[in-house]
């Protein structure tokens, strides 16, 4: 299956987990099924030490699964390997109608640049590359070619990402 992609980008406190969590909402609120992929650029974990499955994961368990009436989670520990594709990441995905992509600032899908005055970098990613097709702002930006939103306008945001995405033309034929 192919999914439909879109992305928020932008440098390190830029307001891109915000505007994905309210994207999220709104287009949730909306009546699509969004499921998240966010790339962190550091160690993580989303287990807890003395957890059962942070136990299997130490001892040399690949792949550990926790499974509850509720959810289910799976954890992959790359060793030795690459960090894997995005493309690989949603392939494994069920079947949503969009997956909104936090981070990965050069991957080949369409994005939204966020842009924070307090944020930590003031280069401009949309400078250099042509699929960020807007630019979400909590500050006036001047000489910009692409269309400036308010970081704070999620609706009109969300009507873009159903523009560019073909959602909106998915909407009128259901």
């Amino acid at each position: 299956m192919t999914h439909r992609i879109f992305g928020i980008t932008g440098w390190k406190n830029s307001g891109k987990t915000t505007l994905t969590v309210k994207l999220v909402g709104e287009l949730t609120s909306r009546g699509w099924k969004v499921s998240t992929v966010k790339h962190a650029h550091h160690h993580f974990d989303i287990d807890k030490e003395g957890t059962d499955s942070f136990r299997h994961r130490k001892a040399g368990a690949g792949e550990v699964a926790i499974v509850s009436d509720r959810r289910w989670a799976l954890m992959h520990e790359l060793a030795d390997e690459a960090e894997p594709p995005l493309a690989d990441i949603i392939s494994r995905f069920a079947p949503c109608d969009l997956v909104l992509v936090e981070g990965y600032k050069r991957e080949g899908h369409k994005k939204i640049e966020t842009r924070r005055k307090e944020g930590r970098s003031t280069e401009r990613l949309a400078a250099g590359d042509p699929l960020i097709v807007a630019v979400a702002s909590d500050y006036p930006v001047q000489d910009e070619t692409l269309p400036v939103y308010d970081l704070d306008d999620v609706a009109a945001l969300a009507d873009l990402i159903e523009r560019e995405t073909g959602l909106l033309a998915r909407r009128g034929a259901k």
